[in-house]
């Protein structure tokens, strides 16, 4: 008999058929980036058993999390001083918006080292379950923006006067949550600001104070969707 405890929950499976599958797309010799989050997670774990097979390739995380991850894991890690260039990057996302693959991430406090990452990668391949495909972005998860914590409370009143009610994210004690680029992070409402995601894009980068957003617009070039029973991929369309 399988008790409670022995079966997988469905989520967690699904995470890990997309991150298996996403892992199977590396090929010997590349530049890799290494995406943070749970599913990304997955991904590294399974990086780390090919490469304990023989695979050989460099790569280059996201965040402080994943780099420590993947040098448990015996995966070379580099930077960008030694590899400027990378031939894929496999990353989770938070909302995934059907059609465009338009993307939310973020909630992880990760945004800027993964848009840096992806913006130096020939190729963004997001790992997903299926919680995360919605019909418009927001539906689900706020905009997380990273903003320079000094004079926050000045980009916070102006994210305010833009429609976005920005909450500011903070720890269990209640202080603010420090990115590992030292920044603070503002949680937005993008419906609420009536904007489209590409009008959102353009106002958040023009607001002194912030330093990035979590809006990747036009940027995965394939999603893979795990399930249960199998896998989905979604091709960008260009």
């Amino acid at each position: 008999m399988t008790t409670l405890n022995q079966q997988q929950d469905p989520a967690e499976a699904a995470k890990r058929k997309a991150a298996e599958w996403a892992a199977s797309q590396i090929e010997d010799g590349m530049a890799v980036g290494l995406g943070s989050g749970t599913t990304s997670a997955l991904v590294i774990e399974e990086v780390g058993r090919r490469v304990a097979s023989g695979l050989r390739i460099t790569a280059i995380a996201t965040s402080e999390q994943s780099h420590h991850q993947a040098i448990s894991l015996g995966i070379p890690m580099t930077d960008f001083a030694h590899q400027p260039h990378l031939d894929l990057t496999i990353d989770g996302a938070d909302e995934v918006e059907e059609g465009t693959l338009h993307l939310i991430k973020g909630h992880g406090g990760a945004l800027l080292r993964e848009k840096i990452v992806a913006m130096a990668s020939s190729r963004l391949l997001i790992a997903v379950d299926p919680r995360k495909l919605v019909k418009i972005l927001g539906s689900i998860f706020t905009l997380p923006v990273e903003v320079v914590p000094f004079g926050w409370e000045t980009t916070d009143a102006r994210l305010r006067d833009l429609g976005f009610a920005p909450e500011l994210r903070v720890t269990d004690d209640g202080k603010p949550y420090v990115t590992d680029g030292h920044h603070y992070i503002l949680h937005c409402n993008l419906p609420q600001s009536g904007l489209t995601p590409e009008q959102a894009a353009s106002a958040l980068k023009q607001t002194v104070g912030v330093v990035e957003h979590g809006l990747f617009l036009g940027m995965a070039s394939r999603v893979v969707i795990g399930s249960v029973d199998g896998i989905q991929i979604l091709e960008a369309k260009r």
